[in-house]
């Protein structure tokens, strides 16, 4: 018997890969993606048992990557009958990439976006319904591939407590900033800046934060000062265009979230044009929703997220003749 105090090879503990993904009801497959920027790791998770209704491109938060925790989302997607594919953005988990450097983030979604589309436009997806998923600052990423893309290639946008609001204490010091600037970019991939541990404030379940601390590919290490100065930029820009998004979408908040503030879901239901839009708090839950709330919350969000996308496919799905 191995002791707890040994790290799993996965959250789940040390069943093989492929026994734990059957007893889920889903297919899992992984595979690297060239792009001029460099190797994605990519994954599809896709239903075992279900005919497939539509595809779903998931796009996961700041030092994190599609594996351990993350993939809990993308699983919950799949026994609902979606095929889910999934790609560590550059500089996470196993992508290629300076470790959490998002120096440049339109570049950041161009390469997740040159792999989502790959798929969306291929001969078994290209007819069935399309939908953007993003948590955290993967919200922001995703909504900077929304923005990138051709205007009918998604039918729907999920947002999952997305960054568009950058929390005043997260804020990187002009001052800072402007010092680091006079090195001419030299200072660009330092990982100098204040760290303000987010962990702690994104998961509610003491058991499920160990789980995702003991994730072997999550960044610990400081903030990049030009992941920093591109976060900031990248908040003001997508403020500055919410008025852009007219896609169907769903963004979900909780209202203890301490990582990015619900305000980011109010404005985009606020100014976004999209005429089929929809806004849920969550009382008292913290920013990570699915993999971080105990049980009883995280369960009420993904009810919430499935009613939201299954009547999507039957309103914008392929016609039942």
């Amino acid at each position: 018997m191995s002791s707890e105090s040994e790290i799993s090879a996965n959250f789940w503990g040390d069943m093989p890969e492929e026994e734990y993904y059957a007893s889920q009801g889903v297919r899992n497959t992984k595979s690297y993606f060239d792009t001029p920027n460099g190797k994605l790791f990519t994954q599809s998770f896709l239903p075992l048992d279900l005919p497939v209704k539509a595809s779903v491109y998931m796009t996961h938060g700041y030092g994190s990557d599609t594996g351990w925790l993350f993939q809990k989302i993308c699983i919950n997607y799949a026994t609902w009958g979606y095929a889910v594919f999934a790609a560590d953005i550059l500089g996470h988990g196993r992508s290629d990439g300076i470790r959490c450097y998002l120096g440049d983030m339109e570049k950041v979604a161009a390469t997740s976006l040159s792999f989502f589309k790959s798929v969306r436009t291929s001969e078994s997806y290209r007819h069935l319904p399309a939908f953007l998923f993003g948590e955290s600052m993967g919200g922001a990423t995703s909504m900077l591939v929304y923005f990138q893309s051709e205007p009918e290639l998604w039918t729907g946008l999920i947002f999952s407590a997305p960054l568009f609001v950058m929390p005043e204490n997260m804020k990187p010091s002009k001052v800072r900033l402007f010092l680091y600037g006079l090195l001419f970019g030299m200072a660009d991939t330092w990982a100098t800046m204040p760290d303000n541990k987010m962990v702690g404030k994104a998961i509610k379940d003491p058991e499920k934060l160990k789980i995702i601390a003991s994730n072997p590919r999550r960044y610990t290490g400081p903030p990049r000062v030009g992941t920093m100065r591109e976060l900031a930029r990248v908040c003001q820009y997508i403020q500055d265009n919410f008025s852009k998004v007219t896609a169907p979408f769903l963004t979900v908040h909780g209202t203890a979230d301490g990582v990015t503030c619900p305000t980011s879901s109010k404005l985009l239901y606020e100014k976004a044009s999209s005429e089929d839009k929809a806004l849920k708090l969550y009382e008292g839950m913290y920013h990570s929703l699915i993999q971080g709330e105990p049980d009883e919350n995280a369960n009420l969000v993904l009810k919430d997220m499935r009613e939201w996308i299954d009547e999507r496919v039957e309103r914008y799905g392929p016609s039942k003749s």
